[in-house]
């Protein structure tokens, strides 16, 4: 997933889901909600946590 800004250490599962579901970038995570990330195949705590981690550091969240 190069040309990406998704945390480099993102599992390769949790990569690939959110490829599937056309997710490229942590901008693109705003219009997402938590819970839904988590229904994706491959998503796990690790790698939703690195993801808000991700969110938190450039100011921005989750959609509510």
């Amino acid at each position: 997933m190069r040309n990406s800004n998704l945390p480099a250490k993102l599992a390769k599962p949790a990569e690939r889901a959110l490829t599937s579901a056309g997710i490229s970038t942590i901008e693109q995570l705003t219009d997402w909600r938590e819970s839904d990330l988590k229904k994706l195949h491959g998503m796990g705590p690790k790698a939703l946590g690195q993801l808000l981690a991700a969110l938190q550091e450039r100011g921005l969240s989750f959609k509510d």
